[in-house]
C-alpha cells in the first residue's frame, strides 16, 4: 500500500596579493570588500513588509486553499484544501490515489488520520512542530516562535539569491529559512517535524509564485521534500475570511 507522510505539510573572502622581489610590481586594484549582513530582525521586517505588512495580515482571520498534490515517485496525484483558522486551527485534507490523509490541530490537541495508521493524536516534539506550524499568523510571529535568529549568510536557492536565517526554538531545534535578498519573500524552509517511527525528518520546502490574494502575497506553488517523500503541492484558489467553524478542526473519533 502507498504510504504518504502525514504532513503537508532549507561570502567569499578575498585576499589580496602583495608583490615581493627586486622588482616590485604595481599592486593590483584592491577588491571591494563585501557587503555587509543584514540582521535577522532587518531580514524579518523585510519578509513581512514584502508580504502585505502586519496591519494588512491582522484583517485576515481563516483561509481555506485549494489545490493538486503530485507525488512523482508513485506516479500519482490528487487534490488537497487546506483550512486555516486564527489563531491556531489548521486541517489539511488530501485524496491521493482514492486514500484520504488529513492532519489538524484544534489549538489544544493535534491529529492525523491515514489509512495505515487511523486516528492518532500527536505528543512530545510532532505536538510541539504542529503547534509551532499551525499558527495562522507564523510569518508575523517568528520571532516568537523561534527563540535566536541569526543570518549566517548568502546561498542561492534556484534563481534566488538568498540570506539564509539560522532558527533555533525552544526545545534545540534548528530550522533554516532562506529570504530573496531582492523580494524579501521567503524562498525556501527547512524545518523538523517527528516521524511517525519517532525518527526526525526534515522537510525542505520551496515555495514560488506568489500571487496577491486580498492585498497579500501568498505562495500558490511549493516543492517538498524529504527522506519519506517528495511532492509538489500546487493551489488553484486561495480564499480568505471564509466563515469556519472551531468543530470541524477538533481530533474525529475512531470508527
Amino acid at each position: 500500500m502507498m504510504k504518504i507522510p502525514g504532513k503537508f505539510l532549507s561570502v567569499a573572502m578575498l585576499c589580496a596579493m602583495a608583490a615581493t622581489g627586486a622588482h616590485a610590481q604595481a599592486a593590483a586594484p584592491a577588491a571591494a570588500p563585501a557587503a555587509a549582513l543584514p540582521s535577522a530582525d532587518q531580514v524579518l521586517d523585510n519578509y513581512v513588509k514584502a508580504i502585505g505588512g502586519r496591519d494588512a495580515w491582522m484583517k485576515v482571520k481563516s483561509r481555506v486553499s485549494t489545490g493538486t498534490i503530485e507525488v512523482p515517485a508513485f506516479n500519482v496525484s490528487g487534490t488537497l484544501e487546506v483550512h486555516q483558522k486564527a489563531p491556531d486551527k489548521v486541517l489539511s485534507q488530501a485524496v491521493i490515489a482514492g486514500q484520504a490523509y488529513r492532519h489538524g490541530s484544534d489549538g489544544t490537541v493535534s491529529w492525523s488520520d491515514d489509512p495505515q495508521n487511523g486516528v492518532k493524536e500527536e505528543t512530545g516534539k510532532a505536538a510541539a512542530a504542529s503547534k509551532r506550524e499551525a499558527d495562522f499568523y507564523h510569518p508575523l510571529d517568528l520571532r516568537k516562535v523561534y527563540s535566536k535568529l541569526t543570518v549566517t549568510g548568502t546561498e542561492k536557492v534556484g534563481t534566488h539569491d538568498t540570506y539564509v536565517v539560522e532558527a533555533v526554538t525552544d526545545d534545540g531545534v534548528t530550522d533554516k529559512m532562506y529570504f530573496d535578498t531582492k523580494t524579501g519573500l521567503l524562498a525556501r524552509s527547512v524545518s523538523h517535524h517527528p516521524a511517525p517511527d519517532g525518527s526526525d525528518a526534515v522537510y525542505t520546502a520551496d515555495v514560488d509564485d506568489y500571487r496577491d490574494v486580498d492585498g497579500l502575497k501568498i505562495p500558490f506553488v511549493s516543492h517538498q521534500a524529504s527522506d519519506q517523500a517528495n511532492y509538489t503541492i500546487t493551489f488553484t484558489e486561495v480564499k480568505q475570511n471564509v466563515e469556519l467553524t472551531d468543530d470541524q478542526f477538533a481530533k474525529p473519533k475512531p470508527e
